[in-house]
Parts: C-alpha cells; sequence; structure tokens
C-alpha cells in the first residue's frame, strides 16, 4: 500500500497510522477452518498425502506421474463441517490499524517492509508482509536533490547592490542569510547540515539557498532621479561598457537611504 507524507517528515522521520484491511486468522475456528470441536477426515483419494500417483503409457513405457490431490488440494485431509464464519477459509477480511515508522531520509517510491503484516495464511499457514510505499507531497518552498535542499530568495537589486542581512524559514527554524555587497542572481548560500538526513548513516544533507535579485520595474521620480544619478557616476551608458568609480557605492547608499 502507498502512504504520502510531507517533506518535513521525509527529512527528520515520522510515524504514521495506516488502516489495512487485510485476511487475518479466524477467531472463531482458531483459524482451523473446522466448526469448533469437530476434526477433519482424512481424504480418502490420497490417504492424508496430499498427493497422488497416476500411471501414464508412454513410447518408453509406464510413466507414474504425481500430483496434487483435488480433492483435498494437497492438505491430506477433508473438512467436513466448515467453519459457518470463514467458511472453511481458516480466515476473515478484518480492517486494522498498523504504527509504521518512516525513518529520515525517506524518498519517493522507497519500500518499507514490515514482516508479517501481510494476509494471513490459508488453514492456519503464516501469513505474508506487507510493503509500505512512500510518497513525498512537494513542498511550497524547497525542493529536493538526493540529501540536499534547495530554496530561492528574492533580494531587492538595492539590497543586492549594497549587501543585507535576509532571513529564511528552515524546517529547523530561521536562519540568517548572509547578502555580500555586489550580490549577482544565481548566487548559492549554502547552509551545513540543513538538508534531509542520511537514509543510511549519521548527518544530513545541506540547504542551498538560490539569490535572485529583482529589478524594480515601477519607479516613481525620485527613484528614477537616483538610478540615473548611479548610472552616471559609474558612467554607463547605452551600448557602452561600464567603468567603476570610487565612492559609488556610498554615494548611492547615503541617496537610496534618504527615501
Amino acid at each position: 500500500m502507498r502512504v504520502r507524507i510531507d517533506l518535513r517528515d521525509a527529512v527528520f522521520g515520522t510515524t504514521k497510522e495506516v488502516e489495512v484491511e487485510t485476511a487475518v486468522g479466524c477467531s472463531v475456528c482458531d483459524a482451523s477452518g473446522m466448526q469448533p470441536g469437530t476434526k477433519p477426515s482424512t481424504c480418502p483419494d490420497c490417504h492424508g498425502q496430499g498427493q497422488i500417483q497416476r500411471p501414464m503409457r508412454s513410447i518408453l513405457g509406464t510413466v507414474v506421474q504425481t500430483q496434487t490431490c483435488p480433492r483435498c488440494t494437497g492438505f491430506g485431509n477433508i473438512i467436513e463441517d466448515p467453519c459457518k464464519e470463514c467458511d472453511g477459509q481458516g480466515r476473515v477480511r478484518e480492517r486494522r490499524t498498523l504504527k509504521v515508522k518512516i525513518p529520515g531520509g525517506v524518498d519517493r517510491g522507497n519500500r518499507i517492509h514490515l514482516a508479517g503484516e501481510g494476509e494471513a495464511g490459508v488453514a492456519g499457514g503464516p501469513p505474508g508482509d506487507l510493503f509500505i510505499e512512500v510518497d513525498v507531497r512537494p513542498h511550497d518552498v524547497f525542493t529536493r536533490r538526493g540529501n540536499d535542499l534547495h530554496a530561492t530568495v528574492t533580494v531587492p537589486m538595492a539590497s543586492a547592490a549594497l549587501g543585507t542581512t535576509t532571513t529564511i524559514e528552515t524546517f529547523d527554524g530561521v536562519e540568517d542569510l548572509d547578502v555580500k555587497p555586489g550580490t549577482q542572481s544565481g548566487e548559492v548560500i549554502t547552509l551545513r547540515g540543513k538538508g534531509v538526513a542520511h537514509l543510511r548513516g549519521a548527518g544530513r544533507g545541506d540547504l542551498k539557498v538560490h539569490l535572485k535579485v529583482e529589478t524594480p520595474t515601477k519607479l516613481n521620480d525620485k527613484q528614477r532621479e537616483l538610478l540615473k544619478m548611479l548610472a552616471e557616476e559609474r558612467g554607463d551608458k547605452p551600448g557602452e561598457s561600464s567603468t567603476e568609480h570610487k565612492g559609488m557605492f556610498k554615494k548611492f547608499r547615503e541617496a537610496w537611504e534618504s527615501l
């Protein structure tokens, strides 16, 4: 069966309650398939062996073929008075709740093996196993690549040019991001050990924050004049390469902070 979890659960691990409908041993007949107080009789066809042998003629002579007894289906005995609760099957359908421990580091498509939690065997046979397939819901902020998490943070153009400190809400709490002066779009800040737990082994992956510099699209008159002043200070002109000037960022910072 499949279980969907949040990305946070995949990062740290969790315990989920799941409902499964499986065959379980019949409590009325104690999984024997017989009405309480009765006993099975020996199959008259195979005499309790569960197999019968039939001679067959061939060009090489007579060949003895062994096959499962069709009357008792290999059990060697016959239930003449089957249990009314399970119709002689020794098992009934039942819905039950299981607590499944999901370890940190699981990813979409991983399977968790629960031995003995599957379908009960026929006539008191041992139960099979249950396999839980994990599916992880997409997250609004973070994407996963291996054991690393990736996120994008938008930084205003002026803050990227002058440098700033911003924050990001991670699965471990709020973390500070130091945006250095002159930061360009696409630069990455790595927060060590803030990613997904390693499924086999200790430690966690990293959180990689991709910075996106936002260029303003709507400017008022004063902001437009400030940007023109910055362009003149830098010597920026359409069609020409720009040059760096000493004190450029200081003047721009003072003008911008006066807004």
